[in-house]
């Protein structure tokens, strides 16, 4: 099991561009019923920033909240980290540097479906078919 610690908000870049309205409202819920427990979220060091890997509603709800700090474990798996420095990229090309940036970004989760989710399917596609025509050619 990782160690959990704590970091504050402000200090950790964001790697998503929008939140969903409805899935604000769940993790709202969940907490409020969890007398306000946030679950760690996972963070991990690209060059020298921490991101989010995940978990970006959570540490909004924390910044809604009035904390100044979140529980966060390091990210152990291992995901695709040139998607997540495309999504770093985007993040800060829209002046996205902390959580609280997100919060005129709530957006309903049809328009979250197409703004973020599809957004994120055509790079994901784009750099696969990258991949595929450098490894033709060698």
């Amino acid at each position: 099991m990782n160690e959990v610690f704590f970091l504050e908000l402000s200090k950790i870049q964001p790697s998503q561009l929008f939140i969903s309205k409805r899935k604000l409202r769940k993790v709202k819920k969940k907490i409020n019923q969890n007398n306000g427990t946030i679950d760690p979220i996972p963070v991990k060091k690209i060059g020298e920033e921490l991101i989010y890997t995940d978990g970006h509603t959570r540490a909004f709800v924390a910044f809604q909240m009035g904390l100044d700090k979140i529980p966060v474990e390091w990210e152990t798996e291992n995901l695709d980290w040139e998607m997540y420095e495309v999504c770093i990229k985007w993040c800060k090309d829209d002046e996205i540097f902390t959580i609280k940036d997100l919060e005129n970004r709530i957006v309903s989760h049809k328009k979250y479906k197409i703004v973020w989710y599809e957004r994120c399917k055509i790079m994901q596609n784009e750099i696969e078919k990258n991949r595929l025509l450098i490894n033709r050619k060698h």
